[in-house]
Parts: structure tokens; sequence; C-alpha cells
């Protein structure tokens, strides 16, 4: 493994960090534009519950009309753009999902996009982005290569540059996904109004650069003070945890990230504004291993019908495989996408059939036999 370097964190208090009603806000720009995902009901029920609620719900951002959640922020951020700044166009770096993000959004809106990719970028989202018409650039595999290059474009051409997801707007976006999981558990619970008053549970969410859980803990934690927020990341980029342990960004080499399946996961490091508001909202990061992540793609095939890319499946691998080390009661499980290039998916869900055939025959299954009870 490559030596990891610590960067300096920076004063949390000086951090002005999201609200919620800059979230809520986001949810009226967005109306009309994203999915409202469902609650999915997933495994068995919670034991003495009368109305056989079941102990775990997948919220499939899979759903979404660009297959995964990075619609909501980029949508959000580039319609806040001065006019004037917004016709020229933007510009984004990404291995994939936000780059459909902000070439969905710039479609939408009729604006022109550039997208920096990685040379090795999944198919299925370099196809997607050029379906909506940007003009990719493709660089080399680590995340500083793009946002170089994007930066350049940026000041070249007179682009807006999008973050993926240091962006204050941009965590407000994919914090209506929190908002939404409050709003629908609360009616999941038959409170009305009240949603303070209904009974606690946990939100996992998955951690790449940190926009995504940002949000949803800044939502779940305004509205629902009393339920856990979790962040899910592979063990092989784990940097996320070691900064939540360190209390400062720890940055992780490319080579080392790039082990992961997970490639919408592969961020050398938190941003210093997600850090923030992970180090003040987020109650802590679990930590997944590639067989889990494949076995979770098989079991949301198998057993909810969904179609989930490495990084989408990474908040059910610790629901499957590490619900001991949550809270007793109803877990959520968000779903971060289903973007996944068809050759690669058959050959995870061979790899994980084989794995659960091999426990079969030698008797080891059983913990994963009774959480499929």
């Amino acid at each position: 493994m490559h030596p990891r370097s610590e960067l300096p964190g920076k004063d949390l208090a000086q951090e002005a960090l999201v609200t919620v009603d800059e979230i809520r806000a986001a949810a009226e720009r967005l109306r009309g534009i994203t999915v409202r995902t469902p609650l999915l009901p997933f495994g068995p029920p919670l034991p003495g519950d009368p109305r056989g609620a079941p102990r775990a719900w997948l919220k499939p951002e899979s759903l979404q009309r660009i297959g995964s959640f990075k619609l909501r922020g980029a949508y959000n951020a580039i319609v806040q753009l001065p006019a004037e700044v917004r016709h020229r166009g933007v510009v984004a770096a990404s291995s994939g999902n936000h780059a459909q993000g902000v070439s969905g959004a710039a479609r939408l809106l009729g604006i022109p996009a550039v997208i920096v990719m990685p040379s090795d970028a999944s198919r299925t989202k370099v196809a997607a982005v050029g379906a909506d018409g940007a003009r990719m650039v493709f660089v080399g595999p680590t995340s500083e290569e793009r946002i170089g290059r994007a930066r350049a474009i940026a000041e070249e051409e007179g682009l807006a540059l999008i973050p993926s997801y240091d962006h204050r707007d941009v965590i407000a976006g994919q914090g209506t996904a929190g908002l939404e999981i409050v709003e629908q558990m609360a009616e999941l619970d038959q409170d009305g109004d009240d949603i303070t008053a209904a009974s606690p549970f946990t939100v996992l969410v998955p951690i790449g650069g940190g926009g995504l859980a940002s949000g949803v803990a800044t939502a779940v934690k305004a509205l629902r003070p009393g339920a856990t927020v979790l962040g899910v990341e592979p063990s092989l980029a784990a940097d996320a945890r070691e900064s939540m342990r360190a209390g400062r960004i720890v940055s992780w080499a490319a080579e080392d990230v790039a082990r992961t399946s997970a490639d919408g996961m592969r961020t050398m490091s938190l941003g210093k504004l997600t850090f923030a508001h992970l180090h003040a909202r987020l109650d802590g990061v679990l930590v997944v291993e590639e067989d889990e992540i494949g076995r979770a793609m098989l079991r949301a095939a198998r057993d909810a019908r969904l179609v989930l890319e490495p990084s989408g499946a990474t908040s059910l691998a610790a629901w499957l495989f590490h619900h001991d080390k949550m809270p007793p009661g109803r877990v959520v499980c968000l779903l971060s996408g289903g973007n996944v290039d068809p050759a690669v998916y058959r050959t995870v869900l061979d790899r994980a059939q084989a794995h659960e055939a091999s426990e079969a025959s030698t008797g080891e299954g059983d913990r994963a036999a009774i959480i499929r009870r």
C-alpha cells in the first residue's frame, strides 16, 4: 500500500454548514425534475411488530432518470447560476455519475456541457453522457488530473465549473434524498406532521466525496434528531473512516482507491466542506468488503428486482453483513445508483453466486441464511 498524506483540517467552527432550509429550497427547484424515489420493504419483519414492518427499507436512487442521485445536486447547482454564466455552459470532472448528473441537467436547461472523464470510465456511463450531447475530454485515472483539466477548460472557455461534491448547492441538492426519507418514514409511522414523535431509525448512506452523506445527514438530523446516520464505504477506499477517526482530512493514494470495484467511491479524500458536515453530523462510518458488495448486488437483483452498481450496493452490503454494528430497529439503505456495465455486472453476479454456493456446501453461510429468511 502506498503512503497516505494527511491534510490539515480547517477550523470546523469557521465552516458555514448547509441548513435544512437550503435543502427544502432545493427540493422546490427539483420538483418535476427528479423522482421522489420510493422506500421498498426488504428483509424479514421486526420481531413483534403487529403490522409486519420489515427491518430494512431500500431507497433506490438507481430509479432516477440518470440512474443515480447525482442529478439532484448537479441541477440544483446549475439552475442557481446567474443567467449570463449559465448560458455560456458548464464543465465538470467525473468518473461517471456526476458526469451524467451535469450532462443531464445541462440538457434539461438547454446549455452546453463539457465533461472531463478518466480513460477507464465505465462504457455505460460514457455512452449516457454522450447521449446527452455533452463534449467529453478523457484524461488519466486520477481525480486530481480530472479536476485540473476541468479547471483549465473552465478558465480557457469561460465555463462554470460544477464540483462533484464539495459545494453547498450540490450538498443541498443531494440532501433532498434525506428530506424524502424523513417524510416517507413519517408516512409509514402514520404520525401525520409530528415527525419528531415517531420511532427512531438508522440511515445507511454511501460515502465517496461525501456530498450525498453530508446532505442526507443534514436533513435527517435536523428533522429527526433521534435518528442515526451512518456512512458506508469500501475497505479499499476507506479514507472517510480514517478522516473521522483522525479529526482531519486523510488522503489516500490514487493507486489504493483504484482497487475497489465501487468506481464512484474512488475519490482520494473528502472535501473541506464535506468533511466539516460529516464531522458535525454523521454518527459513524462502516466499511464493507468487495465480496460483500458483490453479494449485495446479487441480493438486490434476486430479492428486490433492482440492478445496482457496486457503489450503489455498499449500503445494502453494510446492512446484510454488519447489522450488528448499528442500533436495533428499522434501517433505510440509500442505494446511490445502478449505472453498471453489463459485462461487469454479469461477472460480479457470477462470482457472488459461486461464493454463496461455496458457503452453502461448507455450512459457513448460517448468518446470511438467517438474514435471508
